[in-house]
């Protein structure tokens, strides 16, 4: 691990960020590798192998992309620590990693991709899947998956990424801990969108009561919550 330079780099990125709040800097990368624990580590290798493996000419920017991916990843961890919420935090920081990784799959295939995007950014009656069905007769979550499953990810990892733009996810599954991480996903995207963009996700509106009685939660905690991302998280 210490050979790949590129990996080591972000292992010490990530330890040495404010989020972990270290009172002194780490240079070594097995130490760094014992404080971040087995998981989150292996959630670093794998991204850092996805993104390599997509590193290829694309009609959007990865490296916004992984950016955006982080910002949901790191609220999805405060959410789920602010509401002690009964889920390993670690799992929640690869949902919000993982949970898109089919886009830059998209845009690496299709060279109209990002039309897609603006469309789906500025349309409020469709979902991004939908759109994607109707122009390329497939869609992220569904390529996310069968990259999540050739990557060897979690099984519950795999079934959120092919289920999160899904309206009635919810309503289907008796799963407790899949309705917990996927609502805190919903969450983490609508406040990471109204904070970078200032505009709510177009999915929040048909989610947001199931999301905050999944997680026992109610329309003033949620603006806490957005207010302390914004300021603590998202900086």
């Amino acid at each position: 691990m210490a050979s790949d330079v590129g990996l080591s780099a972000a292992i010490l990125k990530t330890i040495n960020s404010p989020y972990y709040g270290l009172s002194r800097m780490i240079s070594d990368i097995q130490q760094a590798v014992m404080l971040l624990g087995t998981r989150s580590v292996a959630n670093l290798v794998a991204t850092h192998e996805i993104r390599h493996a997509m590193n290829q000419k694309s009609c959007i920017s990865h490296e916004r992309f992984w950016d955006e991916a982080t910002d949901v990843a790191k609220t999805m961890v405060y959410i789920g620590k602010k509401t002690d919420q009964k889920v390993q935090f670690e799992e929640l920081y690869a949902v919000g990693l993982f949970h898109d990784c089919g886009i830059p799959a998209m845009a690496n295939r299709f060279d109209d991709y990002k039309s897609l995007l603006i469309e789906a950014n500025e349309k409020h009656d469709a979902t991004i899947s939908e759109l994607e069905e109707e122009r390329y007769n497939t869609n992220h979550a569904v390529v996310g998956y069968f990259i999540a499953n050739s990557w060897d990810l979690p099984r519950g990892l795999c079934e959120l990424i092919l289920r999160h733009h899904e309206e009635d996810a919810l309503d289907q599954s008796s799963d407790e801990a899949f309705v917990t991480m996927y609502s805190i996903l919903k969450m983490a995207e609508n406040i990471v969108e109204r904070t970078r963009r200032f505009h709510s996700n177009s999915e929040w509106l048909w989610v947001k009561d199931g999301v905050l009685e999944a997680l026992g939660l109610t329309s003033l905690d949620y603006s806490d919550l957005e207010d302390d991302v914004s300021e603590f998280v998202l900086v």
